[in-house]
C-alpha cells in the first residue's frame, strides 16, 4: 500500500486551520484519519498575573470558567431543547440533579441526550443552540 503523504499533510494543515482535534476522509477503499493529541487541563487552577489593563478582561474571562464543567460526550450539533420552540432543558440559575438531561447532541442523525454528571446549579451555558461541538468540549458549567 502506498501512502500519499500530500493528503496527510493537507489534513494536518486543516486540523490547525480549523482548530480540530481529528479529521477523516474516505475515498473508495481508502480511509485516512488524522488526529492530534490534546491534553485538557481545564480542571487545573490557572494563575494569571495582569501586567497591563488590557489583560484584565482575560482575567475576568478565566474567573467565569470556574466550577464543575460538563463536557460533550461526542462530536455533533448541540441543541438546548428537544425540538424547535420547546422549553429548554436548562437555563442559567436552574438547579439540576445528576442524570437530568442538560442538552441533546445530534450525531449521525441520532439525537443523544447528554445527562448531568453531578448535582448543581447552572452557572453558564457555553454553547449556543445549534452550535457544533467536539468531544470533550465544555457545554455547561455548574456551581
Amino acid at each position: 500500500m502506498k501512502i500519499n503523504k500530500k493528503i496527510i499533510q493537507e489534513l494536518s494543515e486543516y486540523l490547525k486551520e480549523f482548530n480540530l482535534t481529528e479529521i477523516e476522509i474516505t475515498e473508495k477503499d481508502t480511509k485516512i484519519k488524522v488526529s492530534k493529541n490534546n491534553i485538557s487541563i481545564s480542571n487545573q487552577p490557572q494563575v494569571i498575573s495582569p501586567s497591563s489593563p488590557s489583560t484584565s478582561s482575560t482575567t475576568q474571562t478565566q474567573n467565569i470558567k470556574s466550577g464543575t464543567e460538563i463536557t460533550s460526550p461526542i462530536i455533533g450539533t448541540a441543541y438546548h431543547a428537544p425540538e424547535p420552540g420547546a422549553k429548554k432543558f436548562v437555563e442559567i440559575g436552574k438547579k439540576i440533579k445528576k442524570g437530568d438531561t442538560i442538552m441533546i447532541v445530534e450525531a449521525m442523525k441520532t439525537m443523544n441526550h447528554v445527562p448531568s454528571t453531578v448535582d448543581g446549579i447552572v452557572k453558564e451555558i457555553c454553547v449556543e443552540d445549534g452550535q457544533p461541538v467536539e468531544f470533550g468540549q465544555t457545554i455547561i458549567i455548574l456551581e
